[in-house]
């Protein structure tokens, strides 16, 4: 693991775990935050047929949880792809929901609603590339294509094999 690595995946996964326990610290103040995202969102979402709770303060709380999951997955290594996508995924909601610099009423809570969701935009941004690091190890894309590629390779050799076989084959026996 490169050096950038070990210290830049920590220093991504500590604001979003720090971001998650105070979540479920203050699951009712970022509920009552959450309520005007949720009540549009969820009833969409179980239209579609994707079974979210109804409350707010349970989808703070699960979405604290994937955050706390996917921050200490990039942080140890440990499925940081996972984490990172995780993260990034999770982290939509809650700049949306926490940071509305759009409804803001006066210029500081303006200021302040934009800075906060402009900084949870770059940690998105970090996640997504965190997502698709990989470690100097080749993905799964290039994994799958080079086994197929090496599959097409050998039922070649084979069958050349077995068309010079058959021809010494003939050859005996005539």
């Amino acid at each position: 693991m490169s050096l950038s690595r070990l210290v830049a995946r920590p220093l991504l996964a500590a604001g979003v775990v720090y971001g998650a326990v105070n979540a479920l610290r203050e699951t009712d103040v970022v509920a009552r935050k959450a309520q005007r995202v949720t009540d549009r969102v969820v009833p969409a979402a179980q239209r579609a047929g994707i079974p979210l709770p109804d409350d707010a303060a349970t989808l703070v709380r699960l979405n604290a949880g994937v955050q706390l999951l996917g921050g200490l997955a990039i942080a140890t290594g440990k499925a940081p792809r996972l984490g990172a996508t995780a993260v990034a995924a999770s982290l939509v909601p809650t700049t949306v929901a926490a940071y509305p610099f759009w409804s803001a009423r006066t210029p500081e809570q303006k200021h302040s609603h934009q800075t906060n969701f402009f900084r949870n935009l770059s940690i998105i941004g970090g996640a997504i590339i965190a997502a698709g690091d990989t470690d100097g190890k080749p993905g799964l894309g290039w994994r799958a294509r080079r086994a197929a590629k090496d599959a097409r390779r050998e039922a070649r050799h084979l069958a050349t094999s077995a068309k010079r076989e058959a021809r010494l084959a003939k050859a005996k026996v005539s």
